[in-house]
């Protein structure tokens, strides 16, 4: 089976190639606000344009208005006039769904710097851009595949608390794996970030809950400084710094859940929670902690891993009391309050851990006669 893999690996640039990113990092920022102020203004007038049309305006005023935008190469203005059209082709397109729009937004600095370059080679060590750039070396020894057949012409460089990363998109064949038939299901929680019905338990790690007590104090050395001052900017590296370290390890601990979900126990069918992460994140006694985990973030990752196996993911409806039912005589327990961690059955007595006795209750749901009302998919 062919998929479309995203490599993403640190480079190693020296001070004059960081200096040069930064750049044409602010050159895809200011293209991509031109690009976007544009469109609203010609919206405004009833006038329609095209991310081709822009390019050929911009091209004819950038010698008078920008003249340093040539020391960049082309590719930097070209992608940024295509990342514009596609930021509004979405917009649009969530419009036609009744989704929550989300109108495109001008983009900051120092926010997500990132642009793409086209012509990229690649080999185990190092990776080669356009000129002035030239080769840089990569910290990860043989990660990105040398002969594979890349999708796509651009290569993606983007900075994360002082790191830069490149990304290129991958069409790989994977081998099929012979799925052993089970059903698992997932409990997301708090205290335990997964408990699956095999019984393996993926505790909690708390990045963020562990970092706030550092993070408190570089905000408050950052309220000190002078704003946009030389150690206002060392302090918001610090920051930044920080908050890298959290979501790499938000992110480490999704990506074993995932993997062991889908290449490690490799079921036929996967059974989840369809939380209403919105709406608890209106409770602001466990908003963070919420916002910690990263659910939407961990079930994405395992719907893209699972297709690549062809495992399928459903979804228990929302109301499904998988908490409140007996996993052994299927009775119902009303009564069962929140601070209760341990399901004690009224009826059979069974007793077992409350979050290992919903995932029970969600992988019960395939084999179930009644599943077609309880499950979406």
């Amino acid at each position: 089976m062919r998929i479309l893999k995203a490599y993403k690996a640190e480079l190693d640039p020296n001070n004059k190639q960081r200096t040069y990113f930064r750049r044409c990092a602010g050159t895809a920022r200011f293209v991509y606000n031109w690009a976007l102020a544009d469109r609203i203004m010609r919206y405004e007038k009833g006038l329609s344009t095209s991310q081709y049309e822009q390019r050929t305006r911009f091209n004819s005023i950038k010698d008078e208005q920008c003249p340093w935008i040539r020391e960049v190469p082309y590719a930097i203005t070209e992608s940024a006039f295509a990342n514009c059209d596609m930021a509004y082709q979405n917009f649009f397109r969530r419009v036609k769904n009744s989704e929550k729009p989300g109108f495109p937004k001008f983009k900051r600095r120092g926010m997500r710097e990132s642009f793409q370059l086209r012509d990229t080679k690649v080999v185990e060590d190092k990776i080669r851009f356009t000129r002035p750039i030239g080769w840089i070396r990569l910290k990860e020894y043989g990660y990105i595949p040398v002969d594979a057949n890349y999708y796509g012409t651009y290569a993606t460089i983007s900075e994360q608390g002082g790191h830069w990363f490149v990304s290129v998109l991958v069409e790989e064949e994977i081998e099929q794996p012979q799925l052993n038939g089970k059903v698992i299901g997932v409990d997301f929680g708090i205290n335990h970030l997964a408990i699956c019905s095999d019984g393996m338990v993926f505790e909690n790690s708390r990045p963020l809950d562990q970092a706030t007590r550092k993070l408190k104090r570089i905000q408050r050395e950052l309220s000190r400084r002078e704003k946009g001052g030389s150690n206002w900017h060392k302090t918001k590296d610090r920051l930044r710094r920080v908050h890298y370290s959290v979501a790499n390890q938000r992110q480490h601990i999704q990506h074993q859940i995932s993997h062991y979900l889908t290449f490690k126990a490799q079921p036929a069918v996967i059974v989840l929670e369809d939380l209403n992460v919105s709406g608890m994140l209106q409770n602001h006694h466990i908003a963070r902690a919420l916002s910690d985990v990263g659910f939407y973030e961990l079930r994405r990752q395992i719907e893209y891993k699972a297709e690549w196996l062809g495992i399928e993911v459903i979804y228990a409806d929302r109301f499904f009391p998988s908490s409140k039912t007996c996993s052994r005589c299927g009775s119902k327990r009303d009564d069962l309050k929140l601070s209760e961690r341990t399901f004690v059955c009224n009826d059979c007595g069974f007793s077992i851990d409350r979050d290992l006795n919903a995932a029970l209750n969600l992988a019960a749901l395939v084999n179930r006669e009644t599943h077609g009302n309880c499950l979406g998919s």
